[in-house]
């Protein structure tokens, strides 16, 4: 289960990468020229947009990459990385893969069957 949450959030992060740098752009697009009404209008919260394309490929793949040798900690960090991106730009065709796959490796985190070993962190 840890290798599954492990490849799954890897590559929910790549993915999520590619629509938090469309996500990005489109906020500095609209901010540069403007909004065009019916076609391009300015989310809600423009800062949160941004801010989550930046963070939650980044909890995905730390939190993948954690996955295998600290799996509550790298089950965490996915599922606060999908409830990210599902909170800033919802559950669409391009956002389902990202998605699902980082709430899927976060639970596979979780559930791993042995738990941590105690480790001295320095």
């Amino acid at each position: 289960m840890r290798n599954a949450a492990m490849i799954l959030g890897v590559i929910a992060g790549l993915i999520g990468m590619i629509v938090g740098f469309f996500g990005y752009g489109r906020v500095e697009l609209i901010e540069h020229i403007g909004e065009i009404e019916g076609i391009l209008q300015q989310p809600d919260n423009p800062g949160l947009v941004q801010a989550v394309s930046i963070f939650a490929p980044l909890l995905a793949i730390a939190g993948g990459a954690m996955a295998h040798a600290r799996a509550l900690v790298g089950g965490a960090l996915l599922l606060i990385s999908a409830a990210g991106m599902y909170y800033a730009f919802g559950f669409n065709v391009f956002t389902m893969f990202p998605v699902a796959f980082a709430a899927v490796a976060g639970l596979l985190g979780l559930a791993a069957g042995k738990p941590d070993e105690p480790k001295a962190h320095f």
